[in-house]
């Protein structure tokens, strides 16, 4: 009897992490289709780990690489829109990562920093705070990572405010003696300052709605204040009007003379408050409309005037000698 050869093809099958690691599973393929199958080898059980005598079949289960692969960090990319359908905001970003829960000290523990505008932060799934800064308007979010999400988007809801300020009558101020403070808009006692001496014609960004501004020309007592709203995608632009002047002094001994050197001076409220004082031939000072009195010492002499001031361009107080 003539035997026919036997062929056989042996397949090696492996699976990825997520699927866990199998042994190599040999198939045979048979050219006889009335030859029976090969018997199954019977494990060795001394070869075979035991616990507590019994054997044990070592196998990982797929539910441990599962897990194994959804708790890696994944990189996670995030993004920031002014409003929902602006464009992403490119640079000028701070972006936080906290942990969720807080600490023993109440404190939510930073995880990641980055400072663009598209950041790009390794994260594994779970749930953390996400805070964005843009200038001086921001956002918070608790977020929760899902295994194979790539992206965070946040939306600020931002505006901006653009100040700038003049002395009734359209009188234009020299910007460095302009400064502004941006406050919340609560209560005086309760309010918040947000930020302080900002420029004239500088763009602040912040969140929507509605701030306490203070102008001030000077740094004695000249202040305006107003009311603001912001609204999202949006720069509002505001002009302050203050009722001032700027002021110099000099001492003379007779009226449009040169002035005299070393000469201490006060500045006086109606009521009696000092609210400036300089030592020289010519200071100058910012005042609010309204009454005062200027002192001039010079050696053990004092001179003095009354005068008033009116909202309006520079102006110039002399004070003589011959007038005790």
């Amino acid at each position: 009897m003539r035997l026919r050869p036997l062929f056989a093809i042996l397949v090696v099958l492996t699976a990825g992490l997520a699927s866990g690691p199998l042994q190599p599973v040999h198939v045979l393929a048979q050219e006889e289709a009335e030859m029976p199958p090969l018997p199954r080898p019977r494990p060795d059980p001394d070869a075979l780990p035991t616990d507590g005598g019994a054997p044990v079949n070592q196998v990982t289960p797929a539910t441990d690489a599962i897990d194994a692969a959804t708790a890696a960090p994944q990189a996670v990319v995030l993004t920031a829109r002014i409003t929902p359908d602006g464009a992403p905001i490119p640079e000028g970003l701070v972006w936080r990562i906290f942990e969720s829960e807080p600490d023993s000290n109440g404190e939510l523990a930073l995880l990641a920093k980055s400072e663009s505008g598209e950041a790009s932060i390794e994260l594994e799934p779970g749930q953390y705070v996400v805070h964005v800064a843009y200038g001086r308007a921001q956002s918070s979010e608790t977020v929760t990572i899902q295994p194979g999400q790539g992206s965070i988007e946040m939306v600020l809801g931002a505006g901006a405010l653009r100040l700038n300020a003049a002395v009734t009558g359209e009188v234009p101020i020299p910007p460095g003696l302009l400064a502004f403070d941006i406050y919340t808009d609560q209560e005086e006692v309760a309010r918040g300052l947000i930020a302080e001496a900002v420029s004239p014609n500088e763009i602040v960004t912040l969140n929507s709605g509605t701030y306490h501004v203070v102008s001030r020309f000077g740094e004695v007592n000249a202040t305006v204040r107003a009311d603001l709203r912001v609204e999202p995608g949006q720069i509002t632009d505001a002009t302050l009007y203050h009722h001032a002047a700027q002021i110099s002094f000099k001492l003379v001994s007779e009226q449009g003379g040169e002035a005299i050197a070393d000469v201490e001076w006060t500045v006086k409220t109606a009521d009696g408050t000092t609210v400036f004082s300089n030592l020289g031939a010519f200071p100058t000072t910012v005042l609010a409309e309204g009454d005062y009195l200027v002192l001039a010492k010079l050696g053990e002499t004092v001179y003095n005037r009354e005068f008033q001031v009116q909202p309006g361009p520079p102006r110039e107080i002399e004070v003589l000698t011959s007038v005790y």
